[in-house]
């Protein structure tokens, strides 16, 4: 059976040493220096891993630099800081990488599953169900002194396989600006849960967009509540009830998450997942799209 949420780095382990079919990508990446993901990357990384780059691989940026954050732009799927590049685009890297529908995908970061999630999901958008995350990340793997490589990134492998995307089989729900401001205030339909840290929910500062504050009726649930002091997720159990707590009555099915571009929203799907609560829906816009213009109301506090 594939693995389709989390791996232990032990499990990880066991595949690698059977032999079996398994692409592990490095997804590390800084926000505020875009670079370091690729120095960390060239320093250490699990060997064999290849490099996931939230910029050039996991989103549209060239496209949302030249056209701005508050549309969305052609070649790409959503709008914000970091829009999806469209999914055809994202599954032409995929194979031209080697990546192919028989592999077992796991990803990983050495920044507690902030970015590799992402990639989680958008395998799932393509209809890509054998991905999963590497609980603990890379230190969960130095941990059990599993093989490590340095140096630039290898050449990829020779494509082959059938191609990973599946154009009429959606295994994750992406919602809309449109979407999300037409259900707003309506609670049976909607439940924005926003993974963004409590001081920027409450709009006290803004970092990184033009504007601060949060979407009307939004639930605040910080990603990094999902994980224990050793970096790995917590338990589903102390999952179920943090987010039940959370949601108050409210459906699962009714959630959408967002964060601020669309990133760190992820770890809050994959942890009511774990939670047994169902695959909820992503706005990967986020905060930097609703934003970005003015006649969209904001809430702060």
């Amino acid at each position: 059976m594939p693995y389709t949420t989390l791996i232990s780095a032990t499990e990880l382990q066991s595949l690698l040493r059977e032999r079996k079919p398994v692409m592990i990508f490095d997804c590390s990446f800084d926000l505020a220096q875009p670079t370091e993901g690729d120095a960390q990357f060239e320093r250490l990384r699990i060997a064999g891993a290849v490099r996931a780059d939230l910029d050039r691989h996991l989103s549209a940026k060239d496209a949302a630099q030249t056209h701005g954050v508050g549309k969305t732009p052609p070649m790409a799927a959503s709008g914000g800081r970091h829009p999806l590049p469209q999914r055809e685009v994202f599954a032409d890297w995929l194979s031209r990488i080697g990546f192919h529908s028989g592999m077992q995908a796991v990803v990983y970061d050495r920044q507690s599953s902030s970015f590799c999630v992402r990639l989680w999901w958008m395998l799932k958008w393509i209809g890509h169900e054998a991905v999963a995350v590497l609980d603990g990340g890379l230190p969960a793997w130095q941990a059990i002194q599993g093989p490590v490589a340095s140096g630039p990134a290898p050449t990829p492998p020779v494509a082959s396989g059938t191609p990973p995307f599946q154009p009429g089989k959606l295994l994750a729900r992406l919602v809309t600006v449109d979407e999300v401001r037409a259900n707003l205030n309506q609670s049976s339909l909607q439940t924005v849960v926003d993974a963004r840290a409590p001081a920027r929910f409450r709009g006290e500062v803004e970092p990184l967009d033009p504007v601060a504050g949060h979407i009307p009726g939004a639930l605040n649930r910080p990603y990094s509540d999902n994980f224990g002091p050793d970096g790995r997720f917590k338990t589903p159990a102390q999952l179920r009830s943090e987010f039940d707590a959370l949601l108050g009555g409210r459906h699962p099915a009714s959630v959408v998450h967002q964060c601020g571009s669309g990133v760190t929203a992820t770890p809050n799907l994959l942890a009511m997942e774990l939670a047994g609560l169902g695959r909820a829906a992503l706005f990967a816009g986020s905060w930097s799209e609703w934003c970005s213009d003015p006649s969209r109301p904001v809430a702060k506090g």
